[in-house]
């Protein structure tokens, strides 16, 4: 099996870059960025037309909170953004209604809306931009330069479980021929093992899944494995109600487990980039869920051949 260092701690400095434009401060991978005529980035927190807590934020995924005419202008700021940095022409965004599944849509055209249920998209068709929104899950960008197909995958912790990016990449080898060797990806910010706190679910699935599990935890791995799910008759430990000790839990490194998927599938370790920046460490730049408690935005990785 494919050995993994852990990824969260490989510099950042030469493999990732950001560009201001419009306002915007935006991510990008330079081992896509090499790649001629593809267009992509991972937008950051600031800089937009939206309101949170008296900071105006670039939100870009449907929340409560904000406004359907501020998520549209922003939209258009950002692609307006990204295109000016191309020397492109704006291009229509096809994103999901995101449902944490393996479910995987091939699209030749704009679909308007967020209104294909599903965690990943693929296409081969120019003129196409594909979008995953996150806000502590990780967004995975996958380029087959050679064949000009591309892939937008947003990988949860239930995503990762169900193998969602490498499904992808069977998806886009079964469609167009694209082997996993010809295959560049870069997994953006996502919630690092550093703030991801797990419990004895998440811990027992993935070892149920994974032979080296182990691998993409810190914490007491091995006890939580073991460990029995609590006694829904509590009064026979006889112990008052609410002073059960609660189960031990681990940290959960999103991006490692996405990287060993990504390895196995066939991908070269040189030919993956995984962002180092942790969201919930870094909610002066990007979003959180979990750090901010659910009142937060969306970000957007975006991917797409503009001609």
């Amino acid at each position: 099996m494919p050995t993994l260092v852990k990824t969260r701690k490989r510099a950042p400095q030469k493999e990732w870059a950001t560009f201001r434009a419009g306002g915007l401060q935006i991510l990008q991978a330079q081992p896509l960025s090499r790649i001629p005529g593809l267009l992509h980035g991972f937008s950051t927190r600031g800089g937009g037309r939206s309101q949170l807590d008296r900071e105006r934020v670039l939100n870009l995924g449907a929340v409560e909170w904000d406004t359907a005419e501020g998520l549209a202008a922003n939209r258009r700021q950002f692609l307006a953004a990204l295109a000016a940095k191309a020397g492109a022409n704006e291009l229509p965004l096809v994103t999901l209604k995101q449902i944490h599944s393996d479910a995987i849509h091939v699209v030749a055209q704009p679909v308007p809306g967020d209104r294909l249920p599903g965690d990943a998209l693929i296409t081969a068709s120019p003129g196409l931009l594909l979008g995953v929104h996150t806000a502590d899950c990780l967004p995975i960008l996958l380029a087959d330069a050679k064949r000009r197909v591309a892939a937008a995958v947003h990988a949860g912790w239930r995503g990762t479980l169900k193998r969602i990016v490498s499904k992808t990449l069977g998806r886009m080898r079964m469609e167009f021929g694209t082997p996993a060797a010809d295959v560049r990806a870069a997994l953006g910010p996502g919630i690092g093992p550093c703030c991801y706190e797990v419990g004895l679910e998440v811990v027992q699935q993935f070892h149920a899944q994974f032979a080296n599990a182990r691998e993409w935890f810190d914490g007491p791995f091995d006890r939580l494995v073991a460990h029995d799910s609590p006694n829904p008759l509590q009064w026979l430990n006889r112990m008052p109600p609410g002073h059960q000790p609660p189960p031990p839990t681990a940290q959960l490194d999103l991006a490692a487990a996405n990287c060993w998927q990504l390895l196995e599938a066939g991908l070269s370790r040189r030919r993956i980039e995984a962002s180092p920046l942790c969201t919930a460490c870094r909610t002066d730049l990007l979003f959180s869920h979990r750090r901010e408690r659910g009142l937060t935005g969306r970000m957007l990785a975006v991917i797409g051949w503009p001609v």
